[in-house]
Formats: structure tokens, sequence, C-alpha cells
């Protein structure tokens, strides 16, 4: 998200699978600038990698530093030991990257569609946004594509995954988040390296979030946590819901035959339609909490609701997937695992089926 967005509503959308797996295989389908400041930022991630445990072990680190990250190995031992999550070096190891986001994200639509312009990379396949390094790149890149008539839009990323080709880090992009939050991020990424279907953006992030959610769930209670009504949550729900039906009307805006200027103005009309219903359900059911106001009143365009719903679509679906398995870990993975290798329409056709049981 932008820097002065700090919320946990957009937690999900800041955290896409693989940006740069692409760069370091060095496929092709962009510039060599761009893959030479994708290749330098990962080595200088990965060079300021550091063993928790020896960082646990060091008086000489804050206190409060070193407390929080025996909270994470104890989530990472979790991890692998009861969702059956990969036990690698991956979230066993820190990196202080000094900067509040490790990548900022540029996604790309045209002026009267909601299709993202996409990219595609060996493994990771292809995805609806390229991440730079350095904020100012993102922002160059996004003038370059609005001169092109592009709408656009640039978000930063606190964590990624590389599927397990590098030992991925605990960023102290993470450590904002409070213990149950940071558990959570740690589950959510491992899952990446447990199933990754390239292309398929939804079904992934999908199925990280549906062993975010459960794993967190179950990591609470062997905690002997109670668990709280999620205000949070439902509150970043109902947002999504808004901006998904805004999406809707916006796609069928676009269908119309209408001449460009006017639907120019029939598009902004819809953007402000989205800002009042978000004023009113912020005031009516919120009692006036303001935490995404300035996301809201920001300039609006087609690119800044691409991520919207992309981490949700099929959570419900993995869920019932997950209750035809018994609750047993290794055997929902294996249906997943099954899932992904069906072709898109297949698997799409399966998912919606699932859903409809929920």
């Amino acid at each position: 998200m932008t820097t002065t967005l700090l919320i946990q509503l957009l937690d999900r959308i800041r955290r896409p699978s693989v940006p740069l797996l692409g760069a370091l295989l060095l496929s092709g389908c962009s510039t060599l600038d761009y893959y030479a400041q994708l290749t330098r930022g990962q080595m200088a991630l990965l060079n300021a990698r550091q063993p928790v445990q020896s960082l646990i072990a060091d008086p000489a680190q804050p206190a409060e530093l070193r407390q929080r990250l025996e909270r994470t190995q104890q989530a990472r031992a979790f991890a692998s030991a009861k969702l059956g999550l990969p036990d690698n070096g991956s979230y066993r190891v820190y990196a202080d990257i000094q900067r509040p986001y490790v990548v900022w994200n540029l996604f790309a639509t045209p002026e009267f569609s909601l299709q993202p312009e996409t990219y595609c990379f060996p493994v990771a396949g292809c995805v609806a946004y390229r991440g730079y390094y350095q904020l100012g790149r993102a922002r160059g890149a996004a003038a370059l594509l609005r001169q092109q008539g592009l709408d656009t839009w640039v978000g930063g990323v606190e964590a990624y995954s590389t599927l397990g080709w590098f030992d991925d880090p605990i960023l102290n992009t993470m450590l904002r988040w409070d213990d149950d939050r940071l558990a959570a991020l740690i589950f959510h990424e491992l899952a990446h390296q447990q199933l990754y279907v390239p292309g398929d953006t939804a079904f992934n992030e999908s199925f990280a979030s549906f062993v975010e959610r459960e794993g967190l769930l179950q990591w609470q209670a062997s905690r002997g946590q109670a668990v709280k009504d999620d205000i949070e949550t439902k509150r970043r729900d109902a947002l999504t819901r808004l901006v998904l039906e805004a999406r809707e009307r916006l796609t069928r805006l676009y269908a119309s035959d209408l001449p460009a200027d006017r639907m120019r103005r029939a598009k902004a009309e819809e953007f402000e339609r989205l800002r009042r219903d978000y004023r009113a359900m912020r005031d009516r059911d919120w009692g006036g909490f303001n935490r995404f106001d300035a996301w809201m009143e920001g300039p609006m365009n087609n690119a800044k609701l691409l991520p919207f719903g992309l981490y949700d679509q099929w959570v419900p679906a993995f869920a019932a997937l997950f209750q035809e398995a018994g609750g047993d870990w290794a055997t929902f993975y294996q249906r997943a695992r099954v899932l992904g290798e069906l072709s898109q329409e297949e698997r799409t056709r399966t998912l919606e089926r699932l859903k409809a049981t929920r």
C-alpha cells in the first residue's frame, strides 16, 4: 500500500507470492534494467539475513526485538509440527532492511477496463504486477505507463515468498504487526511454499489465506487464547464487499457503448459513489471509525481496485475441502494439490462446487 496507509485492512494485498523469481531466472519478459534492480535487491536482502537464534542469544540486541523474535520461532515451530508446513530455513533468519516495505508493486489497467496488465515469469507464471525494490523506480515506471493512457497504482509490500528457493527471512517490515498477525503471516507465506499454481493468483492466495486463518485459530487454541470477535477482519471484509460491488458496476459501464468523454465522467461518478457508500458504512456501522479514510479519499482508478478479492475468493472452498479432509492437514494438502493440477476451467468448476457447500 501507500506509505501513508499502514492498516491491517490491506495486509493481505501487500503479500504477493513471488515478485522476484522471474528476475532471478532472467526470463527476458522485460528490460535488463528491471531485472538488474530486482537481482540487486534480492541479493541485498539475502546478505542482510542473520540467524534468529543468534540474535535471541545476543544480549547486545534490544530486548523487545529478542522477545518478538522468540515468539516468531514458537509460531514457526508450530507451523511445521502442527500445520504440516515446510520444515526448512525460512523464517528462521532475520533481516533488517532499514525501510518500511521490502518491495513496491506496480499495478496497471487500461483506462476503461479492470483487466490488469500482466507480466509472466518462469515458475511464478503470470502475475498482475511488477515489483520494485525502490519506491522511486516504481513511481517512475508508473509515470511511463500513465503516459500510455493506463491507470496505475503503486503499493508497498511487507513480505513475500520465494517458494522455498531461498530461506525467506523475517523482516523488520513484518514486526509492525502484533504477535497473532505475525504468526498468521508466517503461516501464509509458508503455505505458498507448500503449494503454488503458476498463473492462478486467486487460487494461490485463497489457499494461503485459508491456511493462515485456520492455522491461526489452531495456534491460538494451542496457547489457550480465547477466540475473539475479530472486528478488524469484519471491517476488512465489509470494505472489500463495497469495492467488489464498485468493480461490478464499473465492469458493466466499460462494456457499454458510451463515448469516451461520457464514460470518463461516469467512471468518476462511480468512484465518488464508492466513497459515499464507504462514508455511510463508516458512520452507520463503525461509529465513525476512520482508519481507512486516507486510502478511500486518495486518488482512485481501476488499478487501485485490482488486488481486492484475490485473497478471499476461494477461502470458503478451501474451508469445505478441509472439512472433507476431516481436518487432517496432510490429506487437505494432497487434495488441494490435485485441484491445482486440473485445468483452469476444471479447477474453477470444482472450487465453485466446494464454495456452494459452505
